[in-house]
């Protein structure tokens, strides 16, 4: 995420404008990875040269938010590894952060829409070394059932993360839910154990048929 502490004023400033860019290019290309790179300066409320100052086409901002998807997990799971949790508490919270950043959401929805770059293949390599660590932890501590592997983890992240809903508010609590149902499946057999409570309510059904309300 851009920090702008310590900046000076023209810098700051134009931190803060990257900072509302990406962001506005995450909104538009979760909805729809085909969109021009104008609707998302339309999203940033910014002119179409503002974009083309900082990114020279539309591949190039897609691989920069790809990036920053990465660095988020890669930052996810350093936080986990130096937490000092005990394993399974780990994986969780590590699993957990995902889903609620969107990232993996992000990274699976632009996959194969732009040619990946060097760049990006280092941090894909860290990011898997450092997820499959949290996983093998937990693999280890005999917190997970048998027959699971790292990337079953993809899986459940790309399930979860499919969740959405018109509220953002709405959609966490719901991806939450059946994460808890996902990490439950994974669990080894605790004996003389029940599950622990769902979080959040369920849908409603006028949260279910409004994805069916064609968006304007």
């Amino acid at each position: 995420m851009t920090q702008t502490a310590g900046l000076s004023g023209r810098k700051a400033q134009a931190a803060r404008n990257d900072r509302r860019i990406l962001d506005a290019a995450r909104t538009v290309f979760l909805r729809d990875p085909s969109a021009p790179i104008a609707a998302v300066a339309a999203e940033a409320g910014v002119g179409i040269s503002a974009l083309y100052r900082r990114y020279a086409n539309k591949e190039a901002m897609l691989a920069s938010l790809c990036a920053e998807g990465l660095d988020r997990y890669i930052a996810a799971a350093e936080r986990s590894l130096k937490s000092g949790a005990e394993p399974w508490r780990g994986l969780v919270d590590f699993i957990s952060e995902i889903v609620d950043e969107d990232v993996h959401a992000l990274t699976v929805r632009l996959a194969g829409t732009f040619t990946p770059t060097g760049e990006l293949g280092a941090l894909s390599e860290r990011a898997i070394t450092l997820g499959s660590e949290v996983f093998r932890r937990a693999e280890e501590a005999g917190a997970l059932r048998p027959g699971l592997v790292f990337n079953d983890v993809a899986m459940i992240l790309e399930q979860a993360t499919a969740i959405r809903v018109g509220d953002s508010e709405r959609t966490v609590v719901l991806r939450r839910r059946y994460l808890a149902l996902q990490l439950e499946a994974m669990r080894a057999r605790r004996p003389r154990r029940g599950p622990a409570p769902l979080p959040g309510p369920p849908p409603t059904d006028a949260e279910l048929t409004e994805r069916w309300i064609p968006r304007k």
